[in-house]
């Protein structure tokens, strides 16, 4: 059979992540044939391949999310409903909290949301409407003047399929169509005299983003012994201290984020936590490590059903800075890539084998990775948490000022008049590859501006990711799950929407009236363009 050189569709998602499955799916909804591209063979980005429970704002079991983002949540405390032996009082919790974790109200397993998500597409699959190109990666594009007219994408074998399509949405990880279009974009800190921000540096560092991170999933058996191989790196990464921070990079302390005062945490597998709070307003909820990002608890379940809790090993003490993925050669990117891996499974060997116990011994060697947790046999997770994209030039430019409490008070956020949804989460930067700690600033319920989706010149690339008008700082609260599943929604929404009225992007953002059309419909979806009123933290 001969392989297929080309294909077409209205629109090109580029990036199966969270915000390229909403963009899809709004798409989709709206009588749209879409080319889905996704490097892993999981669809949902953050939240499955990079394995982390969704960060979340104090009402999100309220308010505070599109409807469609409310169902995948709503989905996956079904899955475990139906399949899971869950204890009666667990059961009839509206609330279920797989994962006690204290993260996130819904803390459960990087492969049930993955489950979760092929069932949302399934039908659009089904129907040939939707195709999903696993295992594939964009590797080029051709660009007519201000258009984007096909892409290049390559699967894992080497094959070369050009995917031509009206619309063209890159939801990457990296925002890696921007260089690939010749699309104006910035990358690491803006300066201060550009942007007026406070928190940012006087200089512009254009390589000086946030540490990436490479999860991965325990279990405890007690009186069995899991340690790995000692790493080939281990010795190095034992002593490694980052700039400004206390201790050596593998420990139980770390500066807290918001003070940064050196903090101790606590480590005991399968301690019994007591109530979980789960609130990042009164507690951030990382001081306790086993259960932070706990995933599977068995507490909720009947009794003798698990015989361990599942915990994701998101901290800080594996966030890797010796430098980043963004505007360095491929072979310096493969070696950060591998480092981070090597980071991490040094992490693991370091807890297995040399952490201080309360009862005055050394390492948990019945820690087990769970590979099955993650879809990988290695335990890690398919691919690396990402916290930093190359971003748009933007129409519109969101910075600090718009949204800090300490410069906005009781104003509250900036009401931007192209409102298309909304997000909240602290400014929150993990410590970056140019030696900088935390930045990490209170900020207000916020405004998602249509203008920050809509690239300075391109007419029909749209940005569904980490890679929208947002600067390095206010990145830091619009980078998280339900954020980036509202940003792709709208844009999936936004691009049928241009097809059907024969209008393009800017036509329907300049417009006053087109606009107030195009966000009736994103209200009747159920997209919330505005906060009730609250207080932010």
């Amino acid at each position: 059979m001969t392989r297929e050189s080309e294909t077409t569709a209205d629109i090109l998602v580029a990036g199966g992540g969270l915000g390229g499955v909403a963009a899809a799916l709004a798409a989709l909804r709206r009588g749209r044939s879409v080319v889905l591209v996704e490097e892993t063979d999981w669809i949902g980005g953050q939240l499955t391949s990079q394995g982390v429970p969704p960060d979340e704002h104090t009402w999100i079991e309220q308010f505070g999310c599109t409807r469609s983002y409310r169902r995948l949540r709503d989905a996956i405390r079904d899955h475990y409903r139906t399949w899971y032996p869950l204890t009666d009082e667990a059961r009839a919790r509206p609330d279920l909290n797989p994962g006690e974790g204290r993260v996130s109200r819904l803390c459960h397993e990087p492969k049930v949301a993955a489950a979760v998500l092929d069932a949302m597409v399934a039908p659009y699959v089904s129907a040939g409407r939707l195709r999903i190109l696993y295992g594939h990666k964009v590797l080029g594009a051709a660009v007519d003047g201000d258009r984007v007219r096909a892409v290049t994408v390559e699967g894992a074998d080497g094959h070369r399929l050009d995917v031509t399509a009206q619309y063209v949405v890159d939801a990457t990880e990296l925002g890696d169509l921007l260089p690939l279009t010749g699309a104006e974009h910035v990358t690491g800190f803006e300066s201060q005299r550009d942007t007026g921000e406070p928190s940012a540096p006087d200089e512009a560092q254009p390589a000086n983003m946030q540490a990436f991170s490479w999860v991965f999933a325990v279990d405890h058996r007690a009186g069995e012994n899991h340690t790995i191989d000692r790493p080939a790196g281990y010795s190095a990464w034992a002593r490694y201290q980052p700039p400004k921070w206390p201790n050596p990079l593998l420990s139980l302390s770390a500066p807290d984020p918001r003070t940064l005062e050196n903090v101790r945490r606590e480590f005991i597998p399968n301690a019994g936590s007591g109530p979980v709070v789960a609130d990042q307003r009164a507690d951030p909820g990382d001081k306790e490590l086993w259960a932070f990002r706990r995933v599977l608890s068995r507490n909720v379940f009947r009794p003798g059903f698990a015989g361990s809790d599942v915990t994701i090993v998101n901290w800080p003490m594996i966030d890797y800075l010796p430098g980043p993925l963004i505007g360095v050669s491929d072979e310096e990117r493969d070696k950060h890539l591998a480092g981070a891996r090597e980071l991490s499974m040094s992490m693991l060997y370091w807890l297995q084998t040399e952490a201080p116990r309360q009862d005055g011994g050394t390492g948990w060697p019945g820690l087990r990775l769970r590979g099955d947790v993650m879809g990988t046999a290695d335990g890690l997770a398919k691919a690396p948490y990402i916290r930093e994209s190359r971003r748009i030039a933007a129409r519109y430019r969101i910075v600090e000022q718009d949204l800090s409490m300490a410069v906005r008070g009781e104003a509250g956020a900036v009401s931007y008049p192209d409102s298309v949804g909304i997000g909240m989460y602290r400014i929150d930067l993990h410590p970056s590859t140019g030696g900088d700690t935390y930045i990490d600033v209170a900020s207000c319920p916020f405004q998602i501006p249509l203008g920050a989706l809509l690239p300075v010149r391109l007419r029909n690339l749209l940005p569904a990711a980490k890679n929208i008008g947002t600067t390095h700082i206010t990145n830091g609260c619009y980078r998280l799950h339900p954020v980036e599943w509202n940003i792709g929604e709208v844009v999936g929404a936004l691009a049928a929407h241009c097809l059907e009225h024969e209008l393009e992007p800017e036509q329907v953002h300049a417009d006053g009236a087109r606009l107030r059309v195009f966000q009736g419909e994103l209200a009747a979806d159920g997209v919330e363009l505005a906060w009730p009123e609250i207080k932010g933290y």
